[in-house]
């Protein structure tokens, strides 16, 4: 080997060393970043489950959501603290990363096990919308009921002009002075009443539907985002066996 190759080969070592010891300092901060990551999960985890309403399907819905929208922190985090096996390490790092893969599938089952759950809350969910609605119809056909009735019983133009008083709040009660205006008042108020009566089934239907969507729509969005984040956790856990002592998977 000439001293000109020699050199080159000096430089090319010089080279490769100055990569590696750039790549070392490159992989401990992404270490970092990832452990901060998982500290803000953490915290993530305490704000969501604090206080805990269990048995609550509404709060129990929402957590699931919660958890599926926040999955890409901790998984981001992980890659990160993964990356590089146990290379460029602090002496408490080996028990540390095994622990974290242990987490790993721990958290694979966590977000299997919210799957049904999610399915679970979904009924109930609906159920309970169902009967808030029906509730509120119920409630709604029940008062035209009971204008229907004073409707029937009003038969002088002062007892229908009371009764459109008590239906109109903002003072637009006409004046009825004779039998014609008191029956032409009460032809409109019969069909204002029976228009009422359609809207209202109408809107609860409409309503009913609207519900249905967004439920679904969420349902599908958060039990199919579980089911992906569970089985990425699984990826993970099976991709570091090193840090296991183990041989990766």
């Amino acid at each position: 080997m000439t001293k000109s190759e020699d050199n080159k080969f000096n430089q090319a070592v010089e080279q490769l060393w100055e990569f590696s010891a750039s790549l070392s300092r490159s992989m401990t901060i992404l270490h970092w970043i990832g452990y901060g990551l998982l500290a803000l999960t953490v915290m993530d985890i305490v704000d969501v489950l604090v206080p805990p309403q269990f048995m609550n399907p509404i709060w129990e819905f929402q957590t699931i959501g919660q958890f599926v929208e926040r999955v890409p922190v901790p998984l981001i985090g992980l890659a990160l603290v993964f990356f590089g096996g146990m290379d460029v390490r602090a002496k408490w790092e080996p028990i540390f990363l095994k622990l974290l893969s242990w987490v790993t599938l721990l958290l694979a089952i966590w977000y299997i096990l919210l799957i049904p759950l999610g399915i679970v809350n979904t009924i109930r969910l609906e159920g309970q919308n169902s009967k808030q609605i029906a509730a509120q119809v119920d409630q709604g056909l029940a008062q035209i009921k009971q204008v229907k009735q004073q409707l029937d019983t009003a038969k002088t133009p002062e007892q229908i002009s009371q009764l459109i008083s008590s239906i109109d709040n903002q003072g637009r009660t006409p004046e009825i002075q004779n039998a014609q205006q008191a029956t032409d008042a009460k032809e409109k108020l019969t069909t204002f009443i029976t228009t009422t009566e359609s809207q209202l089934k109408t809107q609860a239907d409409t309503a009913k539907k609207s519900q249905q969507l967004s439920l679904l729509k969420n349902s599908v969005k958060w039990n199919l985002g579980a089911l992906i984040s569970g089985v990425l956790f699984i990826m993970m856990w099976q991709g570091t066996g090193w840090a296991r002592g183990g041989k990766t998977s």
